[in-house]
């Protein structure tokens, strides 16, 4: 019977599926205002509707006990709260907006999906056979058995049935959009021309850089026409700013001599004690490895003092001091290359009788065909191929460590029971079972207490403004860094554990100043400096951006001025410039030999006719001119398979667009920040 727990872990996989699909739908339009409805604040907008913090926080228990997640690290965090968001957006945007279209599932199609007939990722993944990877129509059966008398299982039941009904709207829905995505004639004719054509030719041309910035006098007015002119360049994301300084805690040299001591001391009671497996255990720092190695697996100096019978260190490598000790040796293969049969722990007869069988001469292949859960070997006659000794704990390598070649020995570990097949077994060598210390070098708690007294004295300094969090940095001799966050994230990027310095930013006013975090080893403190809600970016933000494309501007209406000339080579002298030549490029080219990377021109010259000298192109990093000269057509596409590679761009296209264009439209507000 599938259990409650067996379904709870397949259900993690379901919403990974349906999470990806909803991922798709990028949040790209979204606006940041905080709002409280009695003492249940406002965390998001969707579609109009007020998402408050309890109603987020009831999906995103619901999801975590769903799909027996656990906020084990961040990435695993981040995952639950996407998913619970993504969950939310599909009851305020999708089903809503299926409806109006009339997209339903009916009863026949909830059942059809339900039995297999009509499969969905959703119960799938939750119903399949694990062995057969066939869907089980039985386990359905036997869960909904359950279901009547475990409110649990019910309420997962209609979990299960919500998100195969969602998945199977997101699919009609995509067929709607697929059905209007089509290849025209004249797309085909161009596909072929520009997969089969190749040009060479002669290109002329000079550079913005030839001409003196000096020459030009860029206006406000000129910055402003330019802005309003190409102001989609400029949407942004709602964003938050913030000046922040790391007190790095860093060990000082007499914490350096003081563990060197502590380590030596340790060291000499390390190598005289004969009670070693008790020693290392009652130091934190000590550890017993799980597994056996060999010495040619060791550092050459450790391999040497270990295989003597000696204590290798007290040593000082990679930032850490280190002893080790043998603890245990084995003889054992250095290599195995081994066949299994993986079994339930519950099938303890079958592995019995299957162990008499193959013993007595049995087919191993077709016994891991037909009796292994382990899909992954099972269809390859259980092959695991050759493993070094030192990849087996526990029991593998107490039983695996004496078998021959030939041998076929029964493991019960965990969840499984193994029966193995010994194909090949090298000879023997000793293996060592290794006890080691290790003190990694860091600061000592005095050093970390005195780091963090200068970071309280520098966040008192600091408050009031700008000018006083920048002179507290420089009394303190720590640098002021930037970060901008973007609404959505949940850390800074490139620094690890700054989870709540994000959640703070999202909180704080213009001019706040953080208390003390402590991010990995140091300490943070941080100023908010700015918020920017707008859909666009201002002129001020983007001041040098648009003084250099307003200056390329001027730059290619003066060098056009004096471009004259009919031929390639007279514009070129027009230009102070020289010919050059250029050949094999394709309209998929990017680089161009002596221009560079520019798209334009490349375009020009897959678009122009043999003996043509081309208008002057706006380049990236300056002004040409060309001219083909020879047309070469390799033939490497026809109009049927051109047909079939566009239609199916395009619908790929349409697959990882569709969504993200409802969300757009659809105004999602994310204000979470604050509290996830």
């Amino acid at each position: 019977m599938v259990s409650l727990n067996k379904l709870r872990t397949k259900f993690g996989i379901v919403l990974s599926i349906i999470i990806a699909l909803a991922l798709l739908a990028f949040i790209l339009s979204l606006k940041t205002e905080m709002g409280f409805s009695g003492n249940d604040p406002k965390v998001g907008v969707i579609d109009g509707e007020k998402i408050h913090y309890s109603e987020y926080y009831d999906q995103y228990e619901k999801i975590k006990t769903q799909s027996g997640a656990q906020e084990s690290d961040e990435q695993q965090a981040a995952m639950l709260a996407n998913a619970a968001w993504q969950s939310l957006i599909s009851k305020y945007v999708l089903t809503p907006g299926f409806g109006k279209l009339g997209l339903r599932v009916t009863e026949p199609e909830r059942m059809a999906m339900a039995s297999g007939k009509q499969p969905t990722q959703a119960f799938y993944s939750a119903f399949s056979d694990p062995r057969t990877g066939a869907f089980n129509v039985a386990a359905v059966s036997e869960f909904l058995a359950q279901a009547e008398t475990n409110p649990q299982a019910a309420q997962v039941w209609a979990q299960l049935n919500e998100q195969a009904r969602t998945e199977r709207e997101i699919q009609k829905y995509f067929g709607l959009v697929k059905g209007g995505v089509f290849v025209n004639a004249l797309e085909v004719e161009r596909g072929v021309k520009t997969a089969n054509d190749s040009f060479a030719g002669k290109w002329a041309g000079k550079k913005y850089t030839d001409v003196p910035d000096s020459l030009f006098q860029i206006t406000s007015a000129d910055m402003k026409a330019y802005y309003n002119s190409h102001k989609d360049l400029f949407r942004q994301t709602p964003s938050r700013t913030i000046s922040y300084v790391v007190f790095e805690v860093a060990p000082t040299d007499e914490d350096l001599l003081k563990l060197e001591k502590t380590v030596m001391e340790v060291g000499q009671e390390f190598a005289a004690t004969e009670e070693l497996k008790n020693f290392v255990r009652t130091n934190r720092n000590g550890g017993i490895a799980d597994n056996f190695v060999s010495a040619a697996q060791l550092p050459e100096d450790e391999a040497e003092a270990l295989a003597a019978g000696k204590t290798y260190g007290p040593v000082l490598k990679n930032n850490e001091w280190t002893m080790a000790r043998v603890l245990a040796v084995k003889e054992a293969p250095d290599s195995l290359g081994l066949r299994h049969i993986v079994l339930p722990y519950t099938e303890e007869k079958l592995a019995d009788s299957l162990l008499t069988a193959l013993r007595s001469g049995g087919d191993f292949a077709q016994a891991a065909a037909r009796y292994s859960v382990y899909n992954a070997t099972a269809a390859n006659g259980g092959e695991v191929g050759v493993m070094p000794f030192s990849a087996f704990v526990g029991e593998f390598a107490e039983t695996l460590g004496n078998a021959k070649a030939g041998d076929i020995v029964k493991i019960a570990s965990g969840e499984t029971i193994q029966l193995m097949q010994v194909y090949r077994a090298d000879k023997p060598s000793k293996h060592y079972q290794i006890a080691s210390i290790t003190y990694p070098v860091e600061a000592s708690a005095d050093t970390r207490r005195n780091v963090h007294n200068n970071a309280g004295s520098f966040m008192v300094n600091a408050k009031g403004s700008s000018e006083a969090f920048a002179a507290a940095a420089s009394e303190a001799a720590v640098t002021p860094r930037v970060a901008v966050i973007n609404q959505g994230e949940r850390t800074l990027r490139g620094v690890e554990d700054s989870r709540d310095v994000v959640r703070w930013a999202y909180g704080a006013e213009p001019g706040d100043v953080s208390e003390i975090f402590t991010v990995g080893k140091d300490y943070v403190i941080a100023m908010l400096t700015a918020v920017d809600n707008e859909d666009y970016a201002s002129m001020e933000k983007v001041e040098a951006q648009l003084r250099a494309q307003v200056l390329r501007d001027k730059k290619y209406d003066y060098i056009v001025k004096d471009l004259a000339g009919s031929t390639l080579a007279e514009q070129a002298a027009s230009l102070g410039s020289e010919v050059s030549d250029f050949k094999d490029v394709t309209f998929s080219s990017f680089y161009l030999e002596g221009i560079g990377f520019e798209p334009r021109v490349v375009g020009t010259i897959t678009s122009s006719d043999k003996g043509v000298v081309s208008a002057p192109v706006k380049g990236l990093s300056g002004v040409f001119v060309v001219e083909v000269g020879d047309i070469q057509n390799a033939e490497k596409q026809n109009a049927e398979g051109e047909k079939v590679r566009a239609q199916a761009m395009y619908e790929s296209m349409a697959q990882q667009f569709f969504l993200p264009a409802i969300q757009q439209m659809a105004k999602i507000e994310d204000l979470r920040g604050k509290y996830f």
